[in-house]
């Protein structure tokens, strides 16, 4: 075991700072911790039980050794919190505000230097801390209610905000994506994301990490140890402090200064560390790789080039598909000749016999399939657009895919408009993994990062 294991699969904790109701944060933790398998103790000298469980004075009170102590109390006290952690915890996650965001720099320094005295690891300050489904471990200080946890899988959420964290979390639960880690680390006097990045490329449970960063305290580490991550595992950063006032804006939120992006954005392309536009492109991205991706690409597969073959039975959407193709350096290759004869011998003299393959609003579900089967080796990856407004398509199109997908180990995706049987035909293509875009450019954008062009 290392010392981040006690962070992410610990068997005893204390919360510092645990409230009765959920009106105060502590309180809000409290009642997430209620369902962790460990053991819980409530620290709150006020009282002698919260929620159920049997409060304690002060940690030393506390009849074990713990393996974390979560600290929500205000910044002036936790000096003295800590100092009382001394061979009493392994690892702290100090979820208070108030020090170097807000210019409290000697009280974050004095915190960091007692973290490194006592020999616990600590995540934060001003933090959200951790969620690890498999271990039913739920740190943050955000009720249920107001965020509803994704559920679990393949997807590791690095993020130097909460804020953040929590638009990311919310998003990647709408793609009807899993989450396997969600850190916020905040200001990072001790655990910062490099540490997370050597843990996440380690975790059994996670395939993909995408990471949120304002700011970097160590440049070479970071990059030493996001290179070793992108080698085993894919990795998407998304960058904020692009700007002057984005990097004034980053020192106000977590007190760490942000370098310039240009030089940021020089060295990741150096390394071949894959680096997100924006939010939606990032979220796009992590879909199609916790889907398909299982790593920085399809397992097995044989890349020719970056040839993309798009599918459609709409002309329109097809045309879109193949701009932003050209947009994200995608090759919409022309199909090859004796493969576009056998195909006009197949399909209706009246279907769009090029790449796109336009099988019009006639389409019926087996249509796509006999396009897939002769093309399958002549593609690195393919986007079908199915728009269900046509009788042609039903639900029985996901079946045919999943017996298709089972003779190739080529990305697919889709692109599926709302309306008719949309809502359902999405399911049954997500339960078979093949992730669905509500738009052709979304579509291509997932495409590409299976690619990893």
């Amino acid at each position: 075991m290392t010392q981040l294991d006690f962070l992410f699969r610990p068997r005893s904790i204390a919360l510092i700072g645990a409230a009765h109701s959920e009106e105060k944060l502590g309180g809000v933790i409290l009642k997430n911790l209620l369902k962790f398998r460990g053991r819980v103790y409530p620290v709150n000298p006020n009282y002698t039980e919260l929620m159920g469980l049997k409060a304690y004075p002060s940690v030393r009170d506390i009849p074990e050794s713990i393996d974390l102590a979560i600290i929500m109390r205000p910044a002036s006290e936790v000096p003295e919190i800590l100092k009382g952690l001394k061979d009493k915890a392994k690892c702290a996650i100090i979820e208070s505000s108030g020090f170097a965001e807000i210019g409290e720099v000697e009280l974050q320094n004095e915190v960091k230097i007692i973290g490194r005295g006592i020999g616990v690891r600590i995540l934060g300050p001003n933090c959200m801390g951790i969620y690890n489904p498999y271990q039913r471990l739920d740190t943050f200080f955000l009720p249920y209610e107001r965020l509803k946890r994704p559920k679990r899988g393949n997807v590791a959420v690095v993020s130097q905000s909460g804020a953040i964290l929590s638009c990311l979390l919310g998003a990647v639960r709408e793609s009807n994506t899993g989450i396997s880690k969600a850190i916020g680390y905040g200001n990072a006097i001790d655990i910062d994301e490099s540490d997370l990045y050597e843990y996440l490329a380690n975790d059994k449970h996670t395939d993909v990490v995408i990471s949120y960063i304002e700011s970097l305290g160590n440049g070479r580490k970071f990059i030493e140890k996001a290179k070793m991550l992108s080698e085993k595992k894919s990795l998407r950063i998304l960058k904020s402090g692009k700007g002057l006032s984005g990097q004034a804006a980053a020192y106000s939120h977590t007190g760490r200064l942000a370098g310039r992006y240009e030089v940021f954005h020089s060295i990741l392309k150096q390394f071949e560390i894959q680096e997100a536009k924006d939010f939606d492109e990032l979220i796009d991205a992590t879909k199609a790789l916790s889907f398909q991706g299982q790593g920085s690409r399809v397992k097995g597969q044989e890349r020719i080039s970056n040839r993309v073959c798009i599918i459609t039975n709409g002309g329109g959407s097809g045309v879109l598909a193949a701009d932003e193709c050209m947009r994200q350096g995608l090759e919409v290759a022309k199909l090859p000749e004796d493969k576009a004869e056998k195909l006009r011998q197949i399909f209706p003299h009246f279907y769009g016999i090029n790449n796109p393959l336009d099988l019009t609003a006639q389409v019926r579900d087996e249509d796509y399939i006999s396009a897939l089967n002769e093309l399958k080796d002549n593609y690195d990856g393919f986007l079908i657009v199915a728009l269900p407004n046509v009788l042609g398509i039903t639900e029985r199109l996901a079946e045919l895919i999943r017996d298709f997908k089972g003779k190739i180990k080529k990305p697919i995706v889709f692109h599926i408009t709302h309306g008719g049987i949309s809502r359902k035909l999405t399911a049954l293509l997500e339960k078979i993994g093949i992730p669905v875009y509500p738009s052709p450019e979304r579509a291509v954008r997932g495409l590409r990062a299976i690619l990893n062009f």
